[in-house]
């Protein structure tokens, strides 16, 4: 059986996020990368996603939905997210929360169609 990711309030990830400054932010990009890696063996790992983020966030940004957007499409379904929606990251004040919610509900919604429960 595949290890199925966790489900993320998008509205946490970002609270928490602005709380830490920018520390979870970091976890919350290694998880993501882990868990979309050990779901099916293809991309970035958790370590790797995890340095890229802390040494070049503007990669992530572009790396991270494109991710997650092909585990989508390895387990069935529509892509959702891409590499283009790095480009939200440029809009001021908004365009990284924007960027969140949609990255975190298209991991949310692969998870939840592989059987796992919102905590």
């Amino acid at each position: 059986m595949r290890p199925i990711g966790k489900v993320r309030s998008p509205l946490v990830v970002i609270l928490l996020s602005i709380i830490t400054l920018g520390i979870y932010a970091l976890y919350w990009h290694y998880a993501m990368f882990k868990e979309t890696n050990e779901y099916d063996n293809e991309g970035v790992n958790g370590i790797v996603g995890l340095l890229i983020s802390f040494v070049c966030g503007i990669i992530a940004a572009f790396l991270l939905p494109w991710q997650v957007g092909e585990t989508r499409k390895r387990a069935g379904l529509a892509e959702r997210v891409n590499a283009i929606y790095g480009l939200l990251i440029l809009i001021p004040f908004v365009g990284w929360i924007v960027w969140v919610v949609l990255v975190q509900n298209a991991a949310n919604e692969l998870w939840e169609s592989q059987g796992a429960v919102a905590a």
